[in-house]
Protein backbone atom coordinates (compact mmCIF):
# COMPACT_ATOMS: atom_id res chain seq x y z
CA UNK A 1 0.00 0.00 0.00
CA UNK A 2 2.92 2.28 0.62
CA UNK A 3 4.12 1.19 -3.01
CA UNK A 4 1.16 2.09 -4.16
CA UNK A 5 0.57 5.56 -2.20
CA UNK A 6 4.42 6.48 -3.25
CA UNK A 7 3.58 5.74 -7.12
CA UNK A 8 0.51 7.75 -7.06
CA UNK A 9 2.48 10.57 -5.77
CA UNK A 10 5.01 10.24 -7.73
CA UNK A 11 2.12 10.59 -11.00
CA UNK A 12 0.77 13.62 -8.77
CA UNK A 13 4.21 15.46 -8.68
CA UNK A 14 5.40 14.55 -12.66
CA UNK A 15 1.33 15.60 -13.47
CA UNK A 16 1.49 19.05 -11.58
CA UNK A 17 4.93 19.75 -13.26
CA UNK A 18 3.97 18.73 -16.84
CA UNK A 19 1.23 21.02 -16.02
CA UNK A 20 3.21 23.90 -14.88
CA UNK A 21 5.73 23.65 -18.18
CA UNK A 22 2.63 23.51 -19.98
CA UNK A 23 1.38 26.89 -18.71
CA UNK A 24 4.63 28.46 -18.44
CA UNK A 25 4.98 27.35 -22.17
CA UNK A 26 1.86 28.84 -23.22
CA UNK A 27 2.70 32.11 -21.51
CA UNK A 28 5.84 31.92 -23.73
CA UNK A 29 4.06 31.86 -26.81
CA UNK A 30 1.35 34.08 -26.32
CA UNK A 31 4.04 36.60 -25.29
CA UNK A 32 5.92 35.43 -28.66
CA UNK A 33 3.20 35.99 -30.48
CA UNK A 34 2.26 39.22 -28.88
CA UNK A 35 5.84 40.65 -30.23
CA UNK A 36 5.49 39.41 -33.28
CA UNK A 37 2.42 41.00 -33.68
CA UNK A 38 3.41 44.14 -33.35
CA UNK A 39 5.29 46.06 -35.97
CA UNK A 40 9.28 47.06 -36.24
CA UNK A 41 10.32 50.99 -35.11
CA UNK A 42 12.51 52.26 -37.10
CA UNK A 43 14.00 55.84 -35.81
CA UNK A 44 16.12 57.85 -38.59
CA UNK A 45 17.79 60.40 -37.32
CA UNK A 46 18.44 63.82 -39.34
CA UNK A 47 21.52 65.83 -40.03
CA UNK A 48 23.52 67.31 -36.69
CA UNK A 49 22.50 64.66 -34.71
CA UNK A 50 22.96 60.96 -34.02
CA UNK A 51 21.22 58.21 -33.40
CA UNK A 52 21.34 58.68 -29.59
CA UNK A 53 18.86 61.50 -30.20
CA UNK A 54 16.57 58.61 -29.92
CA UNK A 55 17.46 57.19 -26.91
CA UNK A 56 14.32 58.61 -24.41
CA UNK A 57 11.93 58.02 -27.18
CA UNK A 58 13.18 54.35 -28.27
CA UNK A 59 13.16 53.50 -24.25
CA UNK A 60 9.25 54.55 -24.15
CA UNK A 61 8.55 52.15 -27.19
CA UNK A 62 10.54 48.95 -26.10
CA UNK A 63 8.85 49.20 -22.51
CA UNK A 64 5.83 48.78 -24.49
CA UNK A 65 7.10 45.97 -26.18
CA UNK A 66 7.79 46.80 -29.28
CA UNK A 67 11.16 45.99 -30.98
CA UNK A 68 13.10 49.54 -32.27
CA UNK A 69 15.71 49.99 -34.57
CA UNK A 70 17.89 53.15 -34.66
CA UNK A 71 20.24 52.78 -37.84
CA UNK A 72 23.31 55.66 -38.11
CA UNK A 73 21.98 57.70 -41.18
CA UNK A 74 25.35 57.80 -43.20
CA UNK A 75 23.95 61.83 -43.94
CA UNK A 76 26.30 61.22 -47.51
CA UNK A 77 23.55 61.99 -49.89
CA UNK A 78 19.70 61.63 -50.47
CA UNK A 79 20.57 58.51 -53.19
CA UNK A 80 23.02 56.48 -50.94
CA UNK A 81 21.58 57.27 -47.37
CA UNK A 82 18.01 56.04 -49.10
CA UNK A 83 19.68 52.86 -50.49
CA UNK A 84 21.62 52.27 -47.06
CA UNK A 85 18.18 52.50 -45.28
CA UNK A 86 16.44 50.53 -47.34
CA UNK A 87 18.95 48.03 -47.14
CA UNK A 88 18.23 48.17 -43.00
CA UNK A 89 14.06 47.92 -44.09
CA UNK A 90 15.15 44.86 -45.91
CA UNK A 91 16.92 42.82 -42.99
CA UNK A 92 13.48 43.54 -40.62
CA UNK A 93 11.09 40.34 -40.62
CA UNK A 94 7.45 41.36 -40.81
CA UNK A 95 5.65 44.93 -40.51
CA UNK A 96 7.57 48.28 -40.12
CA UNK A 97 6.51 51.72 -38.93
CA UNK A 98 9.09 54.51 -40.36
CA UNK A 99 10.33 57.23 -38.85
CA UNK A 100 11.87 59.81 -39.83
CA UNK A 101 13.74 63.60 -37.98
CA UNK A 102 14.41 66.66 -40.21
CA UNK A 103 16.35 65.43 -43.44
CA UNK A 104 15.63 61.48 -42.33
CA UNK A 105 12.15 62.70 -43.60
CA UNK A 106 13.28 62.28 -47.44
CA UNK A 107 15.18 59.14 -46.48
CA UNK A 108 11.68 57.82 -45.37
CA UNK A 109 9.96 59.36 -48.12
CA UNK A 110 12.49 57.47 -50.73
CA UNK A 111 13.32 54.37 -48.97
CA UNK A 112 9.57 53.52 -48.52
CA UNK A 113 8.75 53.77 -52.51
CA UNK A 114 6.99 50.57 -53.30
CA UNK A 115 7.58 48.74 -49.85
CA UNK A 116 4.63 46.57 -48.92
CA UNK A 117 6.27 45.80 -45.47
CA UNK A 118 6.44 49.65 -44.65
CA UNK A 119 2.86 49.86 -43.22
CA UNK A 120 3.13 53.86 -41.74
CA UNK A 121 5.39 56.57 -41.87
CA UNK A 122 5.61 59.32 -38.96
CA UNK A 123 7.40 62.42 -39.99
CA UNK A 124 8.88 64.39 -36.67
CA UNK A 125 9.33 67.96 -37.44
CA UNK A 126 10.62 66.45 -40.56
CA UNK A 127 10.39 67.00 -44.37
CA UNK A 128 8.19 65.32 -46.54
CA UNK A 129 9.33 66.04 -50.32
CA UNK A 130 7.49 65.21 -53.21
CA UNK A 131 9.02 64.97 -56.90
CA UNK A 132 11.40 68.11 -57.57
CA UNK A 133 11.81 69.38 -54.68
CA UNK A 134 14.48 69.48 -52.39
CA UNK A 135 14.93 70.20 -48.37
CA UNK A 136 17.16 73.45 -48.75
CA UNK A 137 13.91 75.12 -50.85
CA UNK A 138 11.38 73.34 -48.14
CA UNK A 139 13.13 74.72 -45.18
CA UNK A 140 13.79 78.76 -46.73
CA UNK A 141 12.94 80.59 -43.81
CA UNK A 142 14.40 78.68 -41.41
CA UNK A 143 17.82 79.90 -39.44
CA UNK A 144 20.05 77.36 -41.22
CA UNK A 145 22.50 79.31 -43.31
CA UNK A 146 25.46 81.09 -44.22
CA UNK A 147 25.71 82.84 -40.72
CA UNK A 148 25.14 80.16 -38.83
CA UNK A 149 26.86 77.16 -40.40
CA UNK A 150 30.48 75.87 -41.04
CA UNK A 151 31.67 74.04 -44.03
CA UNK A 152 34.86 71.76 -44.44
CA UNK A 153 35.88 69.97 -47.36
CA UNK A 154 36.76 66.80 -47.57
CA UNK A 155 38.03 64.50 -50.35
CA UNK A 156 35.17 64.54 -52.82
CA UNK A 157 32.71 66.65 -50.54
CA UNK A 158 32.09 69.24 -48.38
CA UNK A 159 30.66 68.83 -44.99
CA UNK A 160 28.31 71.04 -43.20
CA UNK A 161 28.00 71.76 -39.50
CA UNK A 162 25.72 73.95 -37.26
CA UNK A 163 28.13 76.68 -35.45
CA UNK A 164 28.49 75.53 -32.15
CA UNK A 165 27.62 79.22 -31.11
CA UNK A 166 24.40 79.12 -33.14
CA UNK A 167 23.51 75.61 -32.83
CA UNK A 168 21.09 76.17 -29.46
CA UNK A 169 19.14 78.69 -31.63
CA UNK A 170 18.72 77.16 -34.58
CA UNK A 171 18.38 73.49 -33.61
CA UNK A 172 17.40 72.90 -29.59
CA UNK A 173 16.44 75.58 -28.01
CA UNK A 174 13.94 74.25 -25.10
CA UNK A 175 17.16 71.78 -24.44
CA UNK A 176 19.45 73.03 -21.22
CA UNK A 177 22.56 75.16 -22.60
CA UNK A 178 24.69 72.50 -21.42
CA UNK A 179 23.34 69.65 -23.12
CA UNK A 180 22.58 71.70 -26.20
CA UNK A 181 26.57 72.40 -26.24
CA UNK A 182 27.05 68.83 -25.68
CA UNK A 183 24.57 68.34 -28.88
CA UNK A 184 26.57 70.74 -30.68
CA UNK A 185 29.78 68.73 -30.03
CA UNK A 186 29.03 65.55 -31.05
CA UNK A 187 26.61 66.47 -34.18
CA UNK A 188 27.35 64.66 -37.16
CA UNK A 189 27.63 66.82 -40.50
CA UNK A 190 25.50 66.32 -43.92
CA UNK A 191 27.24 66.37 -46.97
CA UNK A 192 25.98 69.90 -48.74
CA UNK A 193 24.90 68.54 -51.59
CA UNK A 194 22.10 66.57 -49.73
CA UNK A 195 20.77 69.77 -49.13
CA UNK A 196 19.98 70.69 -52.83
CA UNK A 197 19.56 67.31 -54.39
CA UNK A 198 16.21 66.95 -55.78
CA UNK A 199 13.79 64.50 -54.76
CA UNK A 200 12.95 61.40 -57.58
CA UNK A 201 9.78 60.42 -57.51
CA UNK A 202 6.93 60.43 -55.67
CA UNK A 203 6.86 60.50 -52.01
CA UNK A 204 5.79 57.58 -50.58
CA UNK A 205 3.23 59.57 -48.51
CA UNK A 206 1.29 59.06 -51.36
CA UNK A 207 0.31 55.81 -50.65
CA UNK A 208 1.41 55.03 -47.58
CA UNK A 209 -0.91 56.46 -44.06
CA UNK A 210 1.33 58.78 -42.32
CA UNK A 211 0.98 61.06 -39.02
CA UNK A 212 3.20 63.94 -38.73
CA UNK A 213 4.47 66.10 -35.48
CA UNK A 214 4.75 69.91 -36.18
CA UNK A 215 7.47 72.08 -33.90
CA UNK A 216 6.07 75.07 -33.46
CA UNK A 217 9.15 76.32 -32.49
CA UNK A 218 11.14 75.16 -35.25
CA UNK A 219 14.07 77.21 -35.72
CA UNK A 220 15.66 74.88 -38.68
CA UNK A 221 12.40 73.78 -40.69
CA UNK A 222 9.63 76.57 -40.46
CA UNK A 223 6.70 75.15 -38.91
CA UNK A 224 4.69 76.58 -41.72
CA UNK A 225 6.92 74.62 -44.15
CA UNK A 226 5.89 71.71 -41.88
CA UNK A 227 2.59 72.43 -41.56
CA UNK A 228 2.51 72.78 -45.39
CA UNK A 229 3.76 69.75 -46.02
CA UNK A 230 1.31 67.61 -42.98
CA UNK A 231 -1.54 69.08 -44.40
CA UNK A 232 -0.47 68.36 -48.19
CA UNK A 233 0.24 64.70 -47.61
CA UNK A 234 -3.13 64.28 -45.33
CA UNK A 235 -1.05 63.11 -42.40
CA UNK A 236 -2.70 62.81 -39.19
CA UNK A 237 -1.40 65.70 -37.17
CA UNK A 238 0.01 66.75 -33.87
CA UNK A 239 1.25 70.01 -32.95
CA UNK A 240 3.77 70.51 -30.51
CA UNK A 241 5.73 73.67 -28.87
CA UNK A 242 9.16 72.35 -28.82
CA UNK A 243 12.12 73.06 -30.74
CA UNK A 244 13.94 71.34 -33.90
CA UNK A 245 15.07 68.91 -31.36
CA UNK A 246 11.69 67.69 -30.42
CA UNK A 247 12.80 64.15 -30.03
CA UNK A 248 15.47 64.89 -27.40
CA UNK A 249 13.11 67.62 -25.50
CA UNK A 250 9.86 66.20 -25.60
CA UNK A 251 9.86 62.69 -26.31
CA UNK A 252 6.96 61.64 -24.66
CA UNK A 253 5.01 63.37 -27.17
CA UNK A 254 6.89 62.38 -30.10
CA UNK A 255 6.53 58.61 -28.21
CA UNK A 256 2.86 59.28 -27.95
CA UNK A 257 2.35 60.02 -32.31
CA UNK A 258 4.79 56.96 -33.03
CA UNK A 259 2.54 54.79 -30.80
CA UNK A 260 -0.41 56.31 -32.44
CA UNK A 261 0.82 54.72 -35.93
CA UNK A 262 1.87 51.34 -34.81
CA UNK A 263 -1.53 50.74 -32.93
CA UNK A 264 -2.80 51.35 -36.66
CA UNK A 265 -1.16 48.24 -38.00
CA UNK A 266 -2.86 45.31 -37.87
Amino acid sequence: MKNLKRALAGIAAVTALVGTFAVSGSAASADTASQKAKPTVVLVHGAFADASSWTDVTKKLQRRGYQVVAPANPLRGVASDAAYLKSVLQSIDGPIVLVGHSYGGVLISKAAQDDPDVKALVYIAAFLPDAGETAGELSQGGKLGPGTINTVAYPGGTDVYIKPSAFRDVFAADVSASQAAAMAATQRPIDGSALGTKFEGAGAWHTIPSWALVASQDNAIPASAERFMAQRAHAKTVEVKASHAVSVSRPDAVADIVLDAAKSVR
